[in-house]
């Protein structure tokens, strides 16, 4: 899916067979506590930036979530792919979910703008594309834009993970990018030892990380 030159049907596949993954991590439902707590330090609205937003599957989630609970979230997604944006525009159309949506690559040139300038910044299944120079330099920049929390969900590098993905990209979708990208970003995870590493490099410290179901981990820091 990192490859331009993908075709765009086949990169909307992919993208559809992601927000199944993203469905059944309940990645939503483990997001929410800590940007409903942002929302309600801010006075019960809070502005969200999700990192490589994807179709903003993430984004939307959360949107009507915090709606259904009284809290009103700004939301903006960034991501590098132009057919990622396409797709995350006419989803968020389609739900009734008023997300901004912006084209960069956070790379190479990061998030751009003021400092501290949203309550939460996130990103999910992002970091395991990336070198550990430049895992540090993003979690960087998310520090740098972020008023209160940095929030991180993706993959936790395992045995059990590896079968998993093998079995989920097999069994549970037709995309062929799905089918190697699955394994392949398992292989290229992170530990969490490793990601607590690469996030006390980035200056993100304390920080917390935890498991979460299936095979993955939150990574938590709080600007106090």
């Amino acid at each position: 899916m990192d490859d331009p030159r993908l075709p765009e049907d086949e990169h909307r596949v992919a993208l559809a067979a992601l927000r199944r993954v993203n469905r059944v991590s309940r990645v939503v439902a483990q997001l929410l506590p800590m940007v409903l707590d942002a929302a309600d330090r801010a006075g019960g609205a809070a502005s969200v930036l999700d990192v490589a937003c994807g179709s903003a599957d993430v984004l939307i989630g959360l949107g009507r979530a915090a709606a259904a609970r009284g809290r009103v979230l700004t939301l903006k997604g960034v991501d590098v792919s132009q057919t990622a944006l396409r797709v995350a525009r006419e989803r968020a159309d389609g739900a009734g979910v008023r997300v901004e949506l912006e084209s960069r690559d956070v790379l190479g040139t990061g998030l751009g703008g003021e400092d501290a300038r949203f309550d939460v910044v996130m990103c999910s299944l992002f970091l395991h594309h990336l070198r550990e120079d430049d895992i540090v330099s993003v979690l960087t920049e998310m520090k740098r834009v972020a008023r209160r929390e940095v929030l991180v969900s993706d993959l936790r590098r395992c045995t059990l993970g590896l079968v998993a993905a093998h079995l989920a990209g097999t069994l549970c979708t037709r995309s062929r990018i799905v089918r190697v990208d699955a394994v392949r970003s398992v292989q290229g995870s992170l530990t969490m030892d490793e990601l607590g590493g690469l996030a006390e490099r980035a200056g993100l410290d304390p920080v917390r990380i935890r498991r979460c179901w299936p095979f993955r981990m939150m990574l938590h820091w709080r600007r106090f």
